[in-house]
């Protein structure tokens, strides 16, 4: 449960505090006093959290002196164990471990038959790997634009879809869900499949539904600016028996003969995950609901205080109960005043930070200029290919929309202290700067 009185006490604070600071002159930035001496900064959120649980279970794998999952018993191996806790807290009937998120994704094309002469469309802002996964695979990236919540636009995808199209990406950015209704309303018209990402978003929801559970299949990355962590690390989700056999096949180099079905034989890659790996995540995995109650309850301390600001445009959060309070992110009217506040912030020692940990693909020059692996990659060398363009033409909104927005990050650690100066110096400054 989230505590009321924070909430208040918070608001009460910065409310107090933007009275004395009042604007122009009073800002640190100004020669006014800072908010905080020490600038607020937060850690991995995973690592805050290991204890002796984690240490437990790298002991028990070294005494065991079988670090290689498939030299344990189902029911005593750590990867086994943590991919049943996956499948049991996404809400899915399989969960696979793998050796990263990028691995997920590639594991995913995989059990998907994505290949040459297809089409995936994704959000014209997302990490590399999205990309890169599939010109792996032989097919052509489709960008769409993005909205206010940083995700895919349900809007902006169907004018994009060709008879080459086999799947849609939605990609959940850091900690909020996609608009996944119509996306997903979109692929059964079409007859598409869904890939889910939610890396950045590790244990979110969507109107109760566990982000990568409602998809054809879902990814997540568990590398250590993740929720939670092992270093390194990424699971395969799904309820579909055949995505998931054609997962294990791909994973495993196709070796694996535990399933009932049938399939041609199929080549894989060795992306299995070790049992220090799986030992680790385990009990990371048992403390994934305590660390996005711990930073969700901060976040909401924050927009409490700040709610109530005038004219305060906060990003749009197509779930705002289960996103997991990764930043508190606000609007601009322009990229010139995101620029003032994020300076303002910073004197005040409450640094913020545009939309991050990602990309913004159309422009990336290398990407404009379409490099791939060889010349005769298939993913460009058709006229289809040839005529798809990845500039700033392409999705104009999309850089538009991650030039005005900045937020304050959160940590799960944050005191109450340090969630009340983050509301003192927003209300501190936001208004100086709309007024401007």
């Amino acid at each position: 449960m989230v505590d009321r009185r924070g909430f208040l006490a918070a608001a009460a604070v910065a409310a107090a505090t933007a009275r004395d600071a009042g604007a122009g002159p009073q800002l640190a930035l100004n020669g006014g006093t800072p908010v905080r001496s020490r600038p607020l900064t937060g850690a991995n959120w995973g690592p805050q959290y290991y204890d002796d649980k984690e240490r437990s279970q790298l002991e028990e794998v070294l005494e065991g002196r079988n670090p290689f999952r498939f030299s344990n018993p189902l029911d005593k191996s750590k990867v086994a164990l943590f991919e049943n806790g996956c499948a049991a807290r996404i809400q899915t009937k399989y969960a696979l471990a793998v050796t990263s998120g990028t691995a997920a994704l590639h594991v995913a094309m995989a059990a998907l038959e994505v290949g040459p002469g297809d089409e995936v469309i994704l959000p014209a802002w997302t990490w590399y790997s999205c990309y890169n996964t599939i010109i792996q695979a032989g097919a052509l990236p489709v960008f769409a634009e993005i909205d206010e919540s940083f995700n895919l636009d349900a809007n902006d995808i169907e004018h994009r879809i060709t008879p080459q199209t086999k799947a849609i990406m939605a990609v959940h950015l850091q900690g909020a869900p996609a608009e996944m209704d119509p996306i997903l309303a979109i692929a059964r018209k079409h007859g598409l499949k869904v890939l889910e990402d939610a890396s950045q978003s590790v244990g979110a929801s969507y109107k109760g539904r566990p982000l990568g559970s409602m998809g054809d299949i879902g990814i997540f990355s568990l590398q250590q600016s993740k929720t939670i962590t092992a270093g390194e690390g990424g699971v395969v989700v799904s309820s579909d028996p055949y995505l998931f056999e054609r997962a294990f096949r791909f994973h495993d180099v196709s070796v694996r003969k535990d399933f009932p079905a049938k399939l041609h034989w199929m080549p894989g890659l060795n992306y299995r995950m070790n049992e220090f790996t799986g030992g680790v995540l385990l009990a990371q995995l048992r403390k994934l609901d305590t660390i996005i109650g711990d930073v969700r309850r901060n976040a909401r301390r924050v927009y409490d205080g700040i709610r109530d600001l005038p004219e305060v445009h906060l990003r749009r959060l197509p779930d705002p109960e289960g996103e997991l309070g990764t930043g508190i992110f606000l609007g601009f009217r322009t990229k010139e005043d995101r620029q003032r506040y994020a300076d303002a912030m910073k004197a005040e020692g409450v640094p913020v930070a545009g939309p991050a940990g990602s990309v913004i693909l159309p422009a990336v020059p290398e990407i404009e200029q379409k490099v791939t692996v060889t010349p005769r990659w298939p993913s460009f060398a058709s006229e289809r290919g040839k005529s798809i363009r990845y500039g700033r033409e392409c999705c104009p909104r999309t850089i538009d929309i991650l030039g005005r927005f900045a937020g304050v990050m959160m940590s799960p650690k944050y005191t109450e202290r340090d969630t009340q100066d983050a509301v003192a110096a927003i209300r501190k400054v936001y208004g100086a700067v709309v007024r401007a």
